[in-house]
């Protein structure tokens, strides 16, 4: 399983690309954005697609937000090529001007290109260190906010939850379709989705985790189930969403220059937000009732139980807000790269290894554990390939586990 994981991560590079857009027409299509973090949105660059003999399908060119699509006339091979001269000033090709792509039938094909605008590595070596180091925060309050509740439910529950990739995916998805196809604004739709998310984790709990544990089920059998249910939801989303990448309906900015680093207007949301619900759940699980079982749960199961403490409304309560923040973690997560039918679990590995470096069942450990490997990730491309960045996150947790095997802050007691 952990072989499977590693292998379908796929890297999220800071190269301005082509990405995949948006298409609403039914049959064979190829489609794409142009845009750079720079730049923003390019438009009026033609996009020329051929077949593979090199006969003319169609040239279309760019709209205001940088999106192309063209119709295919069936399934097969296509060259997607586009117009280098119409490119604004400043930006170039990354590589060759063309790519050529399989259309499989009823499909629609994104097409990516590398473009290059100056941005990477610009400034010299400090220059973009500073820049991975504050893509590497971004990235690690996003793993963090989908950790935190991974690592609630193990240590209230002991269950090491594969299915947890799937909630994240749940909650960008529901977003999706309340934002693009309902037509309303990202922000109520986050917190439906947050609701959603809220909803099916406690589905989970009652439905499922709930009668296991009164049969007894022991951690090990608890795990292969939670394996079980992420293949099941994983392909159940893949039926009903389909395999397409597509983005939130809202307003493509540019990229800001804060003089050491660039960033766009979506990421400093990402950021401010991952920030201020953190804060509030650490307030929360510090102050609050609540929080205080939470905390007594996972210290101590029995001795919270003797004490009064209604360990299975707690458990569910947990259940339920992770499943809010790993949804609201999933539309963070679609915000910057699309939202995909298996997004949540290519982002799992990254959030076990962030629970299990910070410490397992501890919320504070998943903070801290998520922030470090989402920074040494993105800064390791400093002298690892882009493409292997995730494999130095995991070299990451094997030093750290060797070193001290409970974690960061996790406690030798309950380890052993």
């Amino acid at each position: 399983m952990l072989l499977r994981l590693l292998l379908v991560l796929v890297a999220t590079t800071g190269l301005a690309v082509l990405v995949p857009g948006v298409a609403s027409a039914e049959g064979e299509q190829v489609l794409g954005t142009l845009q750079t973090s720079r730049s923003g949105p390019i438009e009026g660059v033609e996009v020329t697609v051929t077949t593979a003999a090199g006969e003319e399908v169609d040239s279309v060119e760019s709209d205001e937000d940088g999106r192309w699509s063209v119709d295919l006339p069936g399934p097969g091979d296509y060259v997607v090529t586009i117009d280098e001269d119409g490119l604004p000033e400043g930006v170039k090709l990354a590589g060759t001007d063309n790519r050529t792509v399989t259309v499989a039938e009823g499909r629609r094909e994104p097409v990516i290109i590398g473009l290059e605008d100056g941005s990477r590595g610009g400034g010299g070596g400090t220059v973009r260190a500073v820049q991975l180091l504050v893509d590497g925060i971004r990235f690690g309050l996003l793993i963090a906010m989908a950790a935190v509740g991974l690592s609630l439910i193990f240590g209230t529950t002991g269950l090491t939850n594969f299915a947890h990739g799937e909630l994240v995916t749940i909650g960008a998805i529901v977003a999706w379709y309340v934002n693009v196809q309902g037509g309303v604004p990202l922000i109520p739709a986050t917190l439906i989705a947050m609701v959603a998310g809220a909803a099916v984790g406690a589905l989970n709990e009652l439905g499922l985790w709930r009668p296991l544990r009164r049969r007894g089920t022991g951690l090990i059998a608890a795990l292969v189930v939670s394996i079980g249910l992420s293949l099941l939801l994983r392909y159940l989303i893949q039926i009903v969403y389909g395999g397409r990448s597509s983005p939130y309906q809202v307003a493509t900015g540019r990229a800001v220059d804060y003089g050491l680093f660039t960033l766009t207007n979506r990421a400093l949301i990402s950021i401010v937000v991952s920030v201020v619900v953190l804060v509030l759940v650490a307030v929360m699980l510090q102050r609050t009732k609540i929080g205080k079982a939470m905390r007594a749960v996972a210290d101590n199961r029995d001795l919270a139980a003797s004490s009064g403490i209604d360990v299975n409304r707690v458990i569910l309560v947990v259940w339920m807000m992770g499943g809010a923040l790993a949804a609201l973690g999933g539309v963070l997560l679609g915000l910057s790269d699309q939202v995909q039918w298996d997004m949540g679990f290519r982002l799992l590995l990254l959030m076990f290894a962030g629970v299990t470096l910070g410490g397992l069942g501890t919320a504070y450990g998943a903070l801290v554990g998520s922030l470090i490997v989402g920074i040494f990730v993105q800064m390791s491309t400093l002298v690892i390939p882009n493409d292997v960045k995730y494999v130095g996150g995991l070299l990451l947790l094997i030093v750290i586990l060797v070193i001290r095997p409970q974690g960061i802050l996790g406690s030798r007691v309950r380890i052993g």
